[in-house]
């Protein structure tokens, strides 16, 4: 089958969830947060996802300019990757790729573990070719922050949830991308991140949810003592929360400010943004 972007776009995300689902650090060079999802995940998968991440840049290379958004999210992620490790050549040399082929987050390039990057002449080089709008710069504050409040979420599902004795699951909401039209391409490869993080953490949480459900379901049934009555106060407390989970995600959907402008212009100055807290 020929390659396609959506299906590079696919796989792309596949890879990052493999690689969050797997301990791993970040797979982009993203915040902090993403370097600890490895806590809350099971055993690593074996997938090579640099050489899954080279494969995609090989593929979307032949697709030409269509494919170009695609190079750099897969160099991007390689770059994050050589961050996790402490390797700043390989760092900057992604980097450059990346942003050749339009890699734009701003906000990405000022979160932590890139902040000691931005003394060198070669980072500042190939960060002042960026290229942004303020409307896809407002999307890129909005995605990293709703990744961390994925993250948020997650964690406090897992406290609520660690004593419950009902045999029912629940399931960690997610946010809908955002559907507007960005006036860049590299707006695309912040919402894989983002869908990715979303997508390991509900996968981990629902294999988390199975277990606990199943094993109070099984003691249920051979414990005469079981406390049936704290089962079904736990499982109202549980659709209570959920309920109250799903509002929260729903009233954090972007919306686009009126009037924000379109206009391509230099990224904001390196020092000059703080990283979504």
């Amino acid at each position: 089958m020929a390659d396609t972007v959506n299906s590079l776009a696919a796989r792309v995300h596949e890879l990052l969830v493999a690689h969050l689902t797997g301990g791993a650090a970040a797979a982009a060079p993203q915040p902090d947060f993403l370097s600890s999802l490895g806590s809350l995940f099971g055993a690593p998968q074996r997938v090579d996802v640099a050489a899954g991440l080279h494969d995609v840049i090989a593929r979307a290379t032949a697709l030409g300019p269509a494919g170009a958004w695609l190079v750099a999210a897969g160099h991007a992620s390689l770059a994050g990757m050589a961050l996790a490790r402490g390797q700043a050549e390989p760092v900057l040399f992604h980097l450059d790729a990346a942003v050749t082929a339009g890699f734009n987050d701003c906000v990405a390039l000022h979160s932590g573990p890139v902040l000691p990057l931005h003394h060198d002449p070669r980072f500042r080089a190939l960060y002042q070719r960026i290229r942004v709008t303020e409307g896809d710069l407002d999307e890129f504050y909005w995605l990293h922050r709703e990744m961390q409040a994925a993250v948020r979420d997650a964690q406090d599902a897992t406290v609520d949830d660690i004593d419950r004795l009902d045999g029912g699951v629940s399931l960690l909401p997610q946010t809908p991308l955002p559907t507007r039209e960005p006036d860049t391409a590299g707006v695309l490869i912040t919402r894989i991140d983002l869908a990715a993080a979303q997508t390991a953490l509900q996968r981990t949480a629902v294999k988390a949810e199975f277990q606990r459900a199943s094993g109070n379901n099984a003691l249920s049934l051979i414990d005469d003592t079981w406390d049936y009555a704290g089962a079904r106060r736990d499982a109202r407390y549980a659709d209570d929360r959920d309920t109250r989970r799903r509002r929260s995600v729903e009233a954090r959907a972007f919306t686009e400010r009126p009037g924000v402008g379109h206009a391509l212009v230099p990224g904001p100055p390196l020092g000059s943004i703080g990283f979504p807290a």
